[in-house]
């Protein structure tokens, strides 16, 4: 078990927030599990999630070690990028899951995670996600970093958390976009219509900018880059269709019986950066677009001619 001990400076915060705020890599929903596991006391008593804490507040928490994975580890084939005693990154292929999850446990990239780094990897996240600071969907190829401890997690999720990690993607989107880049700031939260979905919302939407510029125009559709200043999930996604040019192939958000699209969704994060938790150098990974990304466009070159 882990145990982290701190003193409000300020009152009036939640105390969800408080936790998701000190900088010990858990998210607010962590937090508020961690509550209702009794595992937070304030000033040696147990609180809702709801306490707004007062100035000079003890703040106590306790993180359980994680509870042993009862999925196996499978022999799966990593494309590694990078790998030392502090951290690995992976180049994703497309349909891969992340982690698992109800009705997916097996052929994740925990799975072979698992496998390829024993019990080398960060707990933070809870026995599901092993190592994972940050996801890419399903669909989405490229490039993610893995903690293998969690003073690795720790330092990367701050990163995440203060913007300060690089994160570059490619896309192909429907429709050709006029201006040679632009920006999306709409915050993003779940669709009440739809909890499976993400839409642009105010009422408890989280800031979200996405950066585009575009790469080439071809007819019917854009093929642009993208540049993450904050990290929503579905992102870059939901931006894109918010503003008229859905990503090609997006079975989610996209343009429904698609008849240009053969490969599906066409979404690639291509380069990664950030500083090094043990170092203190910064890294930077770049990767090639992957044949499926690369088929598609030839077929658009054609199509355009």
């Amino acid at each position: 078990m882990t145990e982290y001990n701190f003193v409000c400076e300020s009152a009036g915060i939640r105390i969800d927030k408080f936790i998701s705020d000190c900088n010990i890599g858990l998210s607010r929903s962590a937090a508020v599990n961690l509550i209702e596991q009794n595992n937070v006391l304030v000033n040696n008593n147990f609180v809702t999630k709801n306490y707004k804490l007062r100035l000079n507040d003890s703040v106590n928490i306790k993180i359980p070690a994680p509870v042993k994975y009862e999925a196996k580890a499978e022999n799966i084939p990593l494309d590694i990028v990078y790998e030392d005693e502090f951290l690995l990154v992976v180049n994703k292929p497309k349909g891969m899951v992340v982690h698992p999850a109800a009705g997916n446990y097996d052929n994740t990239l925990v799975n072979a995670l698992m496998y390829h780094c024993g019990d080398s990897l960060s707990g933070i996240n809870g026995v599901m996600r092993p190592g994972i600071v940050h996801r890419i969907d399903k669909d989405t190829s490229g490039l993610l970093i893995v903690a293998k401890n969690d003073f690795a997690h720790i330092a990367l999720a701050k990163q995440i958390k203060e913007h300060s990690f690089t994160r570059e993607y490619e896309a192909v989107v429907f429709g050709n976009i006029k201006d040679d880049e632009g920006s999306v700031d709409a915050p993003i939260g779940r669709n009440p219509k739809d909890r499976k979905k993400m839409c642009v919302i105010s009422k408890n939407g989280k800031n979200a900018v996405t950066h585009y510029s575009v790469i080439t125009r071809y007819k019917g559709y854009t093929h642009i880059k993208c540049r993450l200043e904050t990290g929503r999930t579905h992102q870059i996604r939901v931006h894109m269709a918010y503003i008229g040019h859905p990503v090609s192939g997006d079975a989610v958000y996209g343009v429904k019986n698609e008849k240009v699209n053969f490969v599906g969704q066409c979404l690639h994060a291509k380069k990664i950066g950030f500083i090094h938790p043990s170092t203190k150098k910064y890294l930077e990974f770049d990767s090639e677009l992957p044949e499926y990304f690369n088929k598609y466009l030839n077929k658009l070159r054609n199509l355009s001619k």
